[in-house]
């Protein structure tokens, strides 16, 4: 049986229509797959979550992926280059300064930052517009229930998910081949695998890892296009720029401060992210007008009334905000229903396979590059389920603990949670940068450089890093016992 013929044969259930979903979606269609279903939750591709309205920097790693379906062009048109990356740092006081933000490594590819939605919507669109016959997205559905099923008389396997609409609670059912779960943290998916596993190996329960930034709490504030950046209103946001602006309150952590990132739309909403630890005084505050009164005070250079919505005072107010997970991953990246002649299975990206806090801007780039791989091995078994599942598996899953202790340790004091950690750790990145610079041999760059190369794996980047940690350490060791040896040497003499 040819692979067209086969890929034609074959259907496909993915649950989740974030980018994973999505991309998985556009993956196989490419390769020829005609009967693939989107469940999502969302009610609509651009519907707008003012708590998940953050940016995405889509870099070399992820555009793997958006080379594969070739509209990396399309990327570069909706989304700001990294190298034309402009900070606006305002004062409370209202001095301002601008500067560029260098690219640490100009030599890589490009990377361009655009907000969640507006990638979304790319993809989407791409469906839409290509792919509509071989793709179907069922928005306001989730998966509920998902069952295995052998056919012994025909030696073939299928899985059966049961979905539910949201809004009517209608229950329908779909069988498939291949079940995809991007469907996050939570995924459910995942969780039925876990179920399913009697190894004892607990290969589909997530492994947490502690790191700084987990637990840290974050709510999004949406400001109009081009908002004031005065009081005179003689300055106005510029879309392609990226502002920090300060408060007058200044702590232990550094003060409070709104971060806003760019975007290439100059008609699109800005989005500030307000970061601080869970017991901030700010998250006590639960009405729109005492959030006004917080805001007049801690940033007395913007004209607060102008900028921010009574509506959008009171969402801000009242809504749940997010926390920032413990870096996690779990082993397990895929189950097998075998049977005589063609096997079904269930696979995991994306989140629902590794997940952690934004400090490294990795998640949406490591997603992607799990379905480039996932791609891969589809390639090289000729879109076989039970052959390509496994070394889909045996590709990826040495890079997950890689991963995890890179989003442990490659910037998780970049939020103000302890001023005096976020200077010795960049004490720490400067050696490493320059001693690589000097005796570049010997010593890597910072993981937080060496993540922004996508030809190295996740693996590559954790050893070399840990090359250079072992390496510093002895020397370390070496200058405390010559220090040693010198005090002692100069107390025998005196």
């Amino acid at each position: 049986m040819s692979t067209e013929t086969q890929n034609l044969k074959q259907k496909a259930v993915i649950v989740g229509g974030g980018p994973a979903g999505f991309a998985t979606a556009l993956m196989l269609a490419k390769r020829g797959w005609s009967e693939i279903t989107v469940l999502e939750k969302r009610p609509s591709a651009d519907f707008y979550e003012p708590d998940k309205s953050f940016n995405y920097l889509i870099d070399g790693r992820g555009q793997k992926f958006t080379d594969l379906l070739g509209f990396t062009d399309k990327l570069s048109k909706i989304g700001v280059p990294n190298t034309e990356f402009y900070l606006t740092e305002i004062k409370a006081d209202g001095t301002c300064k601008t500067s560029k933000v260098p690219v640490v490594d100009p030599n890589r590819k490009t990377a361009y930052w655009l907000p969640r939605r507006a990638f979304l919507q790319l993809l989407y669109q791409e469906i839409e517009e290509n792919w509509q016959d071989s793709i179907r997205v069922v928005f306001n559905t989730k998966c509920v229930k998902i069952d295995p099923r052998v056919e012994e008389n025909l030696g073939e396997s299928k899985l059966t998910i049961l979905t539910q609409e949201i809004n009517t609670e209608n229950v329908f059912k779909l069988e498939t081949n291949l079940l995809v779960g991007c469907d996050g943290i939570n995924s459910v998916v995942r969780e039925t695998l876990d179920h399913w596993d009697n190894s004892g190996t607990n290969q589909f329960k997530m492994q947490l890892f502690p790191s700084a930034s987990s637990g840290l709490k974050y709510k999004v504030l949406t400001l109009p296009p081009n908002f004031p950046l005065d009081n005179n209103k003689s300055e106005r946001a510029v879309c392609t720029m990226a502002y920090a602006i300060r408060s007058a309150f200044t702590d232990s952590q550094g003060g409070l401060s709104l971060g806003i990132l760019p975007f290439a739309d100059p008609n699109e909403p800005r989005t500030a992210n307000i970061i601080r630890q869970p017991d901030d005084q700010i998250w006590k505050i639960q009405d729109g007008e005492q959030l006004y009164k917080f805001l007049e005070s801690a940033f007395p250079q913007l004209p607060i009334p102008e900028i921010v919505s009574p509506e959008e005072s009171e969402r801000f107010a009242k809504s749940e905000g997010g926390f920032f997970p413990p870096p996690q991953y779990c082993s397990g990246l895929h189950w097998l229903v075998s049977a005589k002649n063609y096997s079904s299975g269930v696979v995991l990206l994306g989140d629902a396979v590794h997940c952690f806090p934004p400090d490294i801007g990795q998640g949406v780039n490591s997603a992607l590059e799990d379905v480039s791989i996932l791609n891969q091995a589809l390639s090289q078994t000729n879109d076989i389920i039970s052959d390509a599942l496994p070394l889909y598996q045996s590709w990826r899953s040495p890079d997950l603990k890689p991963l995890t202790r890179l989003a442990q340790t490659a910037f998780p004091w970049q939020y103000n949670q302890d001023i005096l950690r976020k200077r010795l750790w960049m004490i720490n990145f400067l050696i490493r940068f320059l001693l690589s610079r000097g005796l570049p041999f010997i010593f890597s760059p910072p993981a937080f450089i060496l993540i922004q190369n996508h030809q190295l794996s996740y693996r590559e980047i954790w050893n070399k890093a840990e090359k250079t940690s072992k390496v510093l350490y002895l020397l370390l060791g070496l200058i405390l016992v010559g220090s040693l040896l010198t005090l002692s040497f100069g107390y025998t003499i005196s």
